[in-house]
């Protein structure tokens, strides 16, 4: 992974919307079912809205049902950092962007093979990069 992103809240509140705010920063969660790749079928690369860091393939997406967009792993697992999760009184496995530390979802262990994982992400966290050729 590239070097560590580091900022201080005051910029990263300055640098994204609201809502990027609120889910990226604060850990929030958008609402299911209304993100904005929930339904992406284009090829491409999924990255960290944060700091672009390349993320997810669109290879490994799959239609969950969760209403967000789920992947059976992420593109690299040096990309993502993972740290259980004990709020909302459930128990969870965090997932994060190991360059800046953005809060991306969480990983469920009810996946398709290969992997039995479930990485349940908000389209808020990211940022969608199709494949050169496509919209």
């Amino acid at each position: 992974m590239a070097d560590k992103i580091e900022k201080t809240d005051e910029e990263w509140r300055e640098e994204l919307s609201r809502d990027e705010y609120e889910v990226c920063r604060l850990k929030g969660t958008e609402a299911p079912f209304t993100g904005e790749y929930v339904g992406n079928k284009a090829t491409g690369t999924y990255l960290c809205r944060c700091c672009e860091a390349e993320l997810f393939s669109s290879e490994t997406k799959y239609e969950s049902h969760s209403g967000w967009p789920s992947f059976w792993q992420p593109l690299k697992e040096e990309g993502i950092d993972e740290t259980h999760d004990l709020s909302h009184g459930m128990q969870r496995t965090e997932v994060t962007c190991s360059r800046c530390d953005s809060h991306l979802g969480h990983v469920f262990p009810d996946g398709p093979q290969p992997t039995g994982l479930r990485y349940c992400i908000n389209s808020v966290s990211l940022k969608f990069k199709p494949e050169d050729g496509e919209s």
